[in-house]
């Protein structure tokens, strides 16, 4: 039986967001060892005149301890 740890990011893109959570996990692999998911908590925009310019999200990351 394992032991999972989930601990929440926040990520950000200028192009989707798509593009935010796969920036999000990218960076998360690189600190967590044994990244088993993400879902998104939160979504949200950054709107400067009138036009979105920035896409962020909130990630919970699951990783398994060992």
């Amino acid at each position: 039986m394992a032991v999972a740890r989930v601990t929440e990011i926040i990520a950000s893109s200028g192009k989707g967001f798509d593009a935010a959570v796969a920036k999000g996990v990218k960076r998360a692999t690189r600190t967590l060892k044994n990244v088993q998911g993400a879902w998104v908590k939160d979504q949200s925009v950054v709107v400067r005149k009138g036009k979105i310019v920035e896409w962020r999200v909130v990630l919970k990351v699951t990783f398994i301890l060992k």
